[in-house]
């Protein structure tokens, strides 16, 4: 049989993948497991039982020869590595990658500073700043998606199980891997740069999965990686000893001034400029959600922090802040 061609570990793991997948299924963790075509993305894991790395040489079991790769940090020598598991896959575009699963040492805190940053995200800008900065949004898939069409095309006029619509078909996910690691890149950097930066940084809780359900902006958001750009924070703040605040969805950010504290009783989306009625100060609609983002963040890491009176703290449902009061004891008299 051609899985004796194999060595027995990264069946076995295939199978502990699939228990944990059930289980995951009937714990109503995830979705149903479903068959994994060969097309796609195909792994191997080997456990230490089922590889040899001496001197930088990768020998996995039932091969004749050691496995060559091109190592893809500099700063790392491979030949040092010892790793507890490895990783063999193949993408969809016909790359193949080996990953190294090894024990480090816990992350260096970053360097302390002082400032802190509140983020609003958006699309045409991608990210607006509390201080001012502002980052255009790339627009990764829009640049490419003339190629990518051209490429869709051609792969459906190809006959279906023919070697024509096979190499159609790599186009297409080499075109899609361009745009992926763009827009990884991209977003490594950004975060990257807040966290080192910024003391504390805090953004918006979006709901995507319910805003892509928008057929005329799900295009662009799913483009933009808001949830990446979260995940990327949360464990570069974790690793870096940063603060991450995410401030209640339903704070309303944009319709309130940052100066005086006014709530409009509406903001269209189109609006990008607007007067406060209260204080007559002029607000860029997305510089003023950053500071209003910020100014909840902090007022959630004071309460965090342990705050006695709990002054300007925004609390789930209070959308202005609250000042501090003298906390003296009241008399009270009753009527004879």
């Amino acid at each position: 049989m051609f899985l004796s061609e194999v060595s027995c570990v990264p069946l076995q793991q295939a199978l502990r993948h699939q228990h944990a997948a059930f289980q995951n299924f009937f714990a109503g963790r995830a979705r149903r497991p479903r068959f994994k075509p060969r097309t796609g993305r195909q792994s191997a894991h080997y456990t230490r039982s089922a590889f040899r790395m001496r001197e930088g040489a990768l020998k996995l079991a039932k091969t004749n020869a050691p496995l060559r790769f091109a190592w893809s940090f500099g700063d790392v020598d491979v030949a040092g590595l010892d790793p507890t598991m490895v990783v063999i896959s193949r993408e969809p575009h016909g790359r193949w990658y080996v990953t190294f699963a090894v024990e480090t040492t816990a992350p260096v805190p970053a360097e302390a500073t002082v400032s802190a940053v509140g983020v609003d995200l958006g699309l045409t800008t991608f990210l607006v700043m509390s201080d001012g900065q502002r980052i255009a949004n790339p627009r990764h898939l829009s640049r490419k998606g003339r190629n990518l069409a051209r490429y869709q095309r051609r792969l459906a006029r190809c006959r279906p199980g023919s070697n024509n619509r096979y190499k159609a078909k790599r186009k297409v996910a080499r075109a899609h891997r361009k745009v992926r690691n763009a827009r990884k890149d991209f977003l490594h950097r950004t975060t990257t740069a807040l966290v080192r930066s910024a003391e504390l940084v805090a953004i918006e809780d979006l709901s995507i999965k319910n805003m892509v359900r928008n057929r005329r902006l799900s295009r662009a958001i799913s483009d933009a990686g808001w949830g990446e750009f979260r995940r990327q924070l949360e464990y570069k703040c974790e690793r870096a000893g940063r603060t991450l605040i995410v401030v209640n969805r339903w704070y309303p950010s944009s319709k309130t001034c940052s100066t005086c504290g006014h709530l409009l009783a509406e903001l269209k989306l189109s609006t990008r400029h607007w007067t406060c009625p209260g204080c007559r100060a002029r607000h860029d609609r997305d510089l003023n959600a950053a500071k209003n983002i910020l100014a909840a963040g902090q007022a959630v890491a004071r309460a965090n922090a342990g705050d006695a009176c709990g002054a300007d703290v925004r609390r789930q449902g209070t959308p202005l802040p609250q000042s501090a009061m003298k906390q003296e004891t009241r008399v009270v008299r009753r009527n004879a």
